[in-house]
């Protein structure tokens, strides 16, 4: 069965909202690398409607040597959406047909590698809490964004995760990775 990863940058009081805005300099190679790494077993994505709008305004512009934007754009990106509707524009980009969970249910049972959802606050919470997320990477960067939104909210149910993996990058950006706890 295929896995579910999902990474969200995020800041030392929690957002993970915008990080555009605060996580640029403390981006280091180190991190650069890991995701690298992390991103080379994935063959499909999972997108919010959000994402998919900002991220499809944005990544075809890049220059080809970019090694986010050589990933992104040519791999399958399955868009969770009530608003958008196919053709999308962006490059192997459709809408999902279905219900989000039932839909990833499906996909883990094909065969393939890695399914990865991007950004997409909304998409990383259903997951997590329909059991369908095999692993959540949290890289906190040492900064205290302020405000924005953060991935959980006060009314979230307990769910226990486990600790993973846990590794600092050399400009003190903490990347962990939980997994659900059987």
């Amino acid at each position: 069965m295929r896995e579910v990863h999902a990474s969200l940058f995020q800041s030392v009081d929690g957002v993970v909202e915008s990080p555009d805005q605060w996580q640029f300099d403390h981006f280091d190679a180190d991190m650069g690398a890991m995701m690298t790494e992390a991103i080379s077993p994935i063959d499909d994505v999972l997108l919010g409607r959000v994402s998919y709008e900002q991220w499809s305004a944005f990544w075809p512009t890049v220059d080809g040597d970019d090694p986010f934007g050589s990933f992104i754009n040519p791999v399958r990106k399955h868009v969770a959406s009530r608003t958008l509707t196919d053709p999308l524009a962006w490059e192997n980009a459709s809408v999902i047909p279905s219900a989000l969970e039932s839909f990833v249910a499906d996909l883990k049972e094909q065969d393939g590698g890695r399914i990865a959802v991007q950004a997409s606050i909304s998409v990383v919470r259903q997951l997590l809490f329909a059991g369908l997320l095999d692993r959540l990477t949290l890289m906190v960067h040492p900064v205290v964004a302020g405000g924005g939104r953060h991935l959980f909210e006060p009314s979230d149910p307990v769910t226990r995760l486990e600790l993973v993996r846990s590794v600092q990058t050399s400009s003190g950006n903490v990347l962990s990775t939980y997994a659900p706890r059987s």
